[in-house]
């Protein structure tokens, strides 16, 4: 998200063009900083013409939207001053840019003469050395793009000067080629730490994909022999064995249930996770969910009532992600309630499909709620031996409705129950 964006076209002025350029690099760098720092919050702040050291933000990535990203620079601002002041790196904890368990590492943007701004980056964990050095690559990177439209104007005001005075050509060329050499020198250590950054993101990737390959085939293949002993062998087996073989099954669908959730959330980042249309039936699709959240239930003294008008039309939408979200919210409503009632209402109106779900279980408290939506977070983490996830499933619900065009709202009181609702773009079948 870039705070600070001034876009281009074909006729803005060269001044105009590559301060856009500036805006792009500097939104790309911040969500690279992002991803580098495990998908915490970053943010690239440049120093103001009337004070060396008074930092402005100009772009942000990491963060659920602009407000959060303006409220975490408002608290990020005087670390960042000082880290402009000094030249020096520094790290703080506690300045809850995202979380109160964040750690801030604000890293100087340097270049030969002076220090142009800072990156300041949030994450929840220690960095390892590897993303460290990575992080500080990025700052380098930084720096020279924020130099270069200084040195770029300087060669251009020397050019000018050159051709109008002619009796100091030879010194206006020297420091002509003098200038030229520096942005050559400049653009070759771009290469270089492009080159060491996509290593970076290729290790990644090939993360994701040996991951793919190796744990979910084998897997799937120990889940679908669980169940043949299962459904085989049930009368030769005792019945603590069966026991033994439904615990290994439930915590062998739920680690699959994890992992399916990180491929998923991984291709909708690398834009790998198209929308395919087709014909749906929303009525189905509910009674389907119903009884696929029956494992998490289980014996709950759970009722799950559905609120619709009859008939619902069929509609023309993505089948597989919406009916993924509306598992996953299910799904988490089913977790997190020991007994009582959840209800389902859907509508089609203004050529969307609307649906909600309110469940009378723990609730979530407000201070909690604007959280929920990131990764891996959870709300109380002594509860998560109980209520089985790894904090995934809303985010991974959050990135899809984005994909989809579509949008959420979450109202919840603790101890009397969530409400959910979300709405996404379909034509009428």
């Amino acid at each position: 998200m870039d705070l600070d964006a001034s876009s281009g076209s074909e006729s803005a002025t060269p001044a105009t063009a590559i301060e856009g350029r500036l805006n792009l690099a500097l939104r790309l760098a911040a969500s690279q900083a992002s991803s580098l720092a495990g998908g915490g919050g970053s943010l690239v702040f440049t120093t103001t013409s009337d004070s060396s050291f008074a930092p402005r933000l100009r772009a942000a990535a990491g963060f659920s939207s602009p407000d959060d990203a303006r409220q975490a620079a408002n608290r990020a601002e005087s670390l960042a001053a000082n880290v402009i002041a000094t030249g020096d790196p520094e790290v703080a904890a506690g300045l809850e840019i995202q979380n109160e368990a964040s750690t801030t590492l604000a890293l100087p943007l340097i270049v030969p003469d002076r220090t142009l701004g800072a990156l300041v980056i949030e994450n929840s964990a220690d960095l390892s050395t590897e993303r460290r050095d990575a992080l500080e690559s990025l700052a380098w990177s930084v720096a020279t793009q924020l130099d270069y439209p200084t040195l770029s104007a300087d060669l251009d005001k020397l050019r000018s000067e050159s051709n109008e005075n002619l009796s100091i050509a030879d010194e206006k060329t020297d420091e002509l080629l003098k200038l030229s050499e520096e942005l050559f020198a400049q653009d070759i250590e771009l290469l270089q730490n492009n080159e060491k950054l996509g290593k970076i993101e290729k290790l990644k990737n090939d993360f994701i994909e040996k991951m793919s390959r190796e744990l979910r085939t084998p897997l799937n293949s120990i889940i679908e022999a669980t169940i043949t002993v299962l459904a085989g062998e049930n009368d030769n087996l005792s019945e603590s064995s069966q026991q033994t073989l439904r615990n290994a099954l439930d915590e062998g669908t739920a680690f699959q249930r994890t992992l399916e959730n990180i491929l998923d959330l991984w291709r909708i980042k690398q834009n790998e996770f198209p929308v395919e249309t087709q014909e749906l039936s929303f009525s189905e699709v509910i009674d389907e969910t119903i009884f696929s959240v029956g494992d998490t239930l289980g014996e709950k003294p759970v009722e799950i009532v559905k609120v619709i008008p009859e008939p619902l039309p069929k509609v023309r939408g993505d089948l597989a992600k919406i009916n993924q979200i509306l598992f996953l919210l299910l799904d988490n409503a089913a977790k997190f309630i020991e007994e009582g009632t959840i209800k389902i209402g859907a509508r089609y109106e203004n050529e969307r499909l609307c649906c909600s779900i309110d469940d009378t279980g723990i609730g979530i408290c407000a201070d909690d709620q604007k959280y929920i939506w990131n990764e891996f977070y959870q709300v109380d983490d002594r509860a998560s031996a109980k209520y089985r996830g790894a904090g995934l499933g809303l985010t991974l619900v959050h990135d899809l409705l984005i994909l989809l065009d579509g949008d959420s709202m979450l109202e919840s009181e603790p101890g009397k129950g969530t409400r959910v609702e979300f709405s996404v773009p379909v034509t009428l079948a």
